[in-house]
């Protein structure tokens, strides 16, 4: 049996959670769930587009957003229901069995209706997303649709991912390919280096000395260069007596 204080102690609880529930509630009323679309909540012209990962972020957050509206209107039903019981004078007793609530149960849970004998099941989903029916788990050190071929890249996997699509396009890349999905079938960078002079030239910690160190990639690269007739791959650049990055300033 619940004492008097014990009851104040537990109807303040309940006022309290219901006001807040309300309050939040009420914000999403207001805000951007309810009366408001997708395309006003992010404030865009239009839901078409360079980036359509950022309308998945919002569609993700708008759908969370109005799955958590769901569960405070669920609680606040609950909260509603135990301040009857309370105008009622049937609170703290279990609407199945009839027994008394603990004090502790009903401080935890101050909108529960039943004893823990008696508590509702709460149903979890088992269904699963419909993409592991095709998702298979890694095959070592091979990629899925690659089976029984070695990955070439370990350091970087770009060119394996980007054979399935980027925005570029054969004339965006240096070389002659037959076709789209031949762009990203061989790594170029295996050496690790972004650009092809960087695996022959390096620098002094200062940045006042270069150094080429020469190597079979430093002659294919020179004989590039001379086969195109100018000073870099993109084109001839100005000369200048000094680098005004580096040298000092007398």
């Amino acid at each position: 049996m619940l004492s008097t204080e014990q009851l104040n102690q537990l109807r303040q609880q309940l006022e309290e959670e219901k006001s807040s529930l309300e309050s939040q509630l009420h914000g999403n009323k207001e805000g951007s769930l309810e009366g408001v679309n997708a395309r006003e909540t992010v404030g865009e012209l239009s839901a078409y587009d360079n980036h359509p990962a950022d309308m998945g972020t919002e569609l993700f957050d708008r759908t969370k957003d109005f799955a958590l509206e769901e569960h405070h209107d669920s609680e606040l039903n609950k909260v509603n229901a135990a301040l009857e019981a309370l105008s009622e004078g049937s609170y703290g007793k279990c609407k199945v069995c009839g027994s008394d609530i603990p004090f502790e149960r009903l401080e935890a849970i101050p909108y529960t209706l039943y004893c823990k004998d008696h508590s509702p099941e709460h149903h979890v989903r088992g269904d699963r997303p419909v993409e592991e029916d095709v998702l298979e788990p890694a095959h070592g050190n091979t990629f899925q649709h690659h089976q029984f071929r070695e990955v070439v890249d370990n350091e970087d996997s770009f060119q394996e991912v980007a054979r399935y699509g980027t925005s570029e396009t054969p004339s965006d890349l240096r070389g002659d390919y037959e076709d789209y999905n031949s762009l990203y079938n061989e790594g170029h960078d295996d050496e690790g280096f972004t650009e092809d002079y960087e695996t022959f030239i390096a620098n002094n910690l200062e940045g006042t000395e270069r150094i080429i160190y020469p190597s079979k990639k430093h002659e294919e690269y020179e004989a590039m260069l001379d086969k195109v007739g100018t000073d870099t791959p993109f084109g001839d650049v100005h000369y200048h007596e000094s680098d005004g990055y580096v040298d000092d300033k007398d």
